[in-house]
């Protein structure tokens, strides 16, 4: 009878949110179009022989962990046969440590966790990803102090805006004047195998900045550093970043808006701008876990595309916003949420502007688990030291096979497509390698089959 009452309490609270969204933004279209409604009514889920029924999986409070509440509020888990608790969880190193202990069944995970954890950095454990949770979602923000310095640097628009993107090279005198008065410039990211710590290095050494190499004495990774970065979990970013400890920070959704909101910084630019539709998280589960239990995996895996395909429906975003501000989810204010979650991004205040790419959940194959993604943290972390020493190519591919499980999702998915949840131009035909593309900040192409030559190619940064 408790758990009745708290799942009336959950729906009444998701629609509350909602009411309160939809007023605030004059009204929203309906969740679904009438082909889409008629889909779900013709489609029926085919259970699979479910080897392990209760599970407890983790997340932190970032709107990229969207496809996991929507699973479980819409009943896709329970479709599946899986009865699901979502934990919060304090940090990323608790949400890894949790996972390869066993107290998780599964995370929403930083990609390069299980890539770290199965290349040799950090905590070793045999991770596998069936899963990309999302494409984007990230951005770099600066204290209002050191955006007042950048600014002149930044050229304008007709209009008088900034232009975007706002690349390094406008903070990189800011960053010389701080040098010049003995004072280090302080930056934050999330972990040292975060898509953010990643991303903040790319962005400054664009702009010839040098964000420091991490070595066996050295596991900061501040060896020669123009910037000093140091981990910050994400919803402390923007209390960090205002006590002055940080002059600023990358960070996911809503962390980047709430510095807007609070009048504290400014993003200055995201991480569709570093790489386009760059993968973000992963649903990261133990390699024993998937073959103990493959037909769970499978449907794990099956219950989290129909998530993610529901996110990037036509007028669904307004009330996946409702569900993400509760407080058992994100749980910040729903009109911060809703700043980047339907199709905006607000970078002063003020100035917002359209970006409707900014959070992807299923276009672009957004959730299909490519070895390429994979292998950019690869040769991100050779680049920076993590992986210390020179790789032959093959081993970047072996690695990642091991770790990225487009098997399990083309199970999963093959199944969705049997039960009319998917078309078959949702399914892409790949060998597990998008193609070569040179949409980064800096022009420089990657091309995952080369990820030797790709680690050379940086003015800066360790050479292979």
């Amino acid at each position: 009878m408790k758990k009745v009452f708290n799942n009336l309490f959950v729906r009444l609270s998701v629609f509350a949110a909602l009411l309160v969204l939809l007023s605030q933004c004059g009204g929203a279209k309906k969740s679904e179009s009438t082909e889409e409604v008629a889909e779900e009514e013709t489609s029926k889920t085919v259970q699979l022989e479910i080897e392990k029924p209760e599970l407890t999986f983790g997340f932190i409070k970032l709107t990229d962990m969207a496809p996991l509440a929507i699973a479980k509020e819409l009943g896709y888990f329970e479709d599946e046969g899986l009865f699901v608790t979502i934990e919060a969880q304090s940090n990323w190193k608790n949400v890894l440590d949790r996972v390869i202990d066993g107290q998780l069944d599964g995370s929403h995970m930083l990609a390069g966790q299980p890539i770290a954890a199965g290349a040799g950095f950090g905590r070793q454990a045999e991770l596998i990803t069936p899963f990309s949770m999302d494409l984007n979602g990230n951005g770099i923000t600066v204290s209002n102090d050191v955006w007042s310095k950048m600014k002149p640097n930044v050229p304008v628009g007709e209009d008088g805006k900034p232009v975007h993107p706002i690349k390094a090279d406008a903070i990189k005198p800011v960053i010389e004047s701080y040098k010049a008065d003995g004072k280090p410039f302080k930056m934050g990211m999330v972990f040292p195998v975060s898509t953010h710590n990643y991303e903040i290095r790319y962005w400054l050494a664009a702009a010839g900045i040098n964000p420091g190499f991490y070595t066996a004495d050295n596991i900061q990774g501040q060896v020669d550093a123009d910037v000093l970065l140091s981990v910050t979990p994400p919803p402390q970013m923007p209390a960090t970043l205002e006590a002055g400890t940080i002059y600023g920070y990358c960070v996911g959704e809503p962390w980047n808006q709430q510095a807007v909101f609070k009048g504290i910084g400014v993003p200055v630019t995201t991480n569709y701008d570093v790489w386009k539709n760059n993968p973000e998280k992963v649903f990261v589960m133990r390699k024993d876990f998937a073959e103990k239990y493959p037909n769970t995996a499978v449907a794990i895996t099956k219950a989290l595309i129909r998530a993610g395909k529901w996110l990037d429906a036509q007028g669904n975003r307004p009330q996946a916003v409702g569900i993400l501000s509760m407080p058992e989810y994100v749980g910040a204010d729903s009109v911060v949420i809703a700043n980047s979650m339907t199709g905006t991004f607000e970078f002063e205040k003020g100035d917002k502007r359209s970006m409707p790419d900014f959070n992807v959940f299923f276009r672009y194959h957004a959730t299909y688990p490519f070895y390429s993604d994979g292998t950019w943290f690869l040769t991100q972390m050779r680049r920076w030291g993590q992986i210390p020493e020179s790789k032959p190519a093959g081993w970047y591919s072996e690695t990642i096979k091991n770790i990225y499980r487009p098997d399990i999702w083309e199970k999963a998915a093959a199944l969705l497509l049997e039960e009319g949840y998917l078309t078959k131009d949702e399914i892409p035909t790949t060998d597990g390698y998008k193609a070569p593309t040179a949409d980064f900040i800096d022009g420089i192409t990657y091309d995952g089959k080369d990820p030797i030559g790709y680690i050379n190619s940086f003015p800066v940064g360790n050479k292979d």
